[in-house]
């Protein structure tokens, strides 16, 4: 599981760092509140804002992350069984984790429908960069409403992929790794809970979050909701630095290194970014 932390080091904001997050740094928007940029009936009534924050952060000017590397180094060993992230910003895709490991449950940029309720018209990737990247809003060429990118704002449901894929997966997971987020919205916050009772979690973030307040629901770093069965455990710092550590100690930071240097390398990018 994996939050905004993991692509921090990209160059991507996260939302509520003090001063450097997402929604500390959006009144130029004149918003309302800073969720209002997220919120489908805000962006019904003004969707110019969301397009114009929507520019900045458009996939494919981000070079993924080590953290991402790491995800795919573990598919590449055939331990990944699903990478379930809130990230909109495609950057899993980037990595080339396979699409069918990923569930992007907050949505994501990599397809987009008109919202218009008798039509949804889907619009790819690309269609709707081109609009965003001449400051259009792009509309609907079937009945002029709104095209939004399927990344799931307030007011929406999450994707239904999410859900299916939810019980099976929980299921059969032997070890939780969870990265870079404040576990605040639900419920992807509260799916830490579905795994069984014997199966280790790992937090890696920059404070300890999502901790219980009751018996079976939350980490219990600590233990104090059963000693017998402690299996939570936190790493503090940076989701990157972990994931490096984590690499070395199992053998693997020499091939972590080189996935993301040949990635760079294959798009003539600037290896120090």
């Amino acid at each position: 599981m994996a939050g905004a932390g993991i692509s921090t080091d990209a160059g991507i904001p996260d939302f509520r760092s003090p001063g450097t997050g997402l929604y500390d740094n959006l009144q130029k928007f004149n918003l309302p509140h800073p969720e209002a940029i997220f919120s489908i009936d805000y962006f019904r009534r003004n969707p110019k804002p969301f397009y114009v924050l929507a520019k900045e952060l458009y996939p494919g000017q981000y070079v993924p992350t080590q953290s991402h590397f790491f995800v795919k180094l573990l598919e590449q060993k055939g331990l990944l069984l699903r990478h379930y992230t809130q990230n909109i910003d495609c950057l899993e895709r980037t990595a080339g984790i396979d699409p069918e490991l990923i569930v992007e449950a907050h949505g994501s940029f990599h397809t987009a429908h008109c919202i218009g309720r008798k039509c949804r018209q889907e619009y790819s990737q690309a269609w709707v960069k081109e609009h965003i990247f001449r400051d259009e809003i792009p509309r609907c060429s079937s009945c002029d409403s709104l095209v939004k990118p399927d990344i799931t704002f307030f007011g929406e449901g999450l994707p239904s992929r999410f859900f299916e894929l939810l019980v099976e997966d929980f299921a059969r997971c032997d070890l939780l790794i969870v990265m870079g987020t404040s576990l605040l919205v639900q419920p992807f916050a509260s799916i830490i809970d579905h795994v069984g009772p014997h199966v280790p979690r790992l937090l890696i973030n920059r404070m300890r979050v999502g901790e219980s307040k009751a018996p079976g629901a939350g980490f219990d770093f600590d233990g104090r909701f059963g000693k017998s069965l402690h299996r939570d455990a936190f790493v503090a710092g940076d989701s990157d630095e972990a994931c490096a550590l984590f690499a070395g100690h199992l053998g693997w930071l020499d091939e972590l290194v080189e996935l993301r240097a040949s990635h760079i390398a294959k798009q003539g990018l600037d290896l120090a970014k």
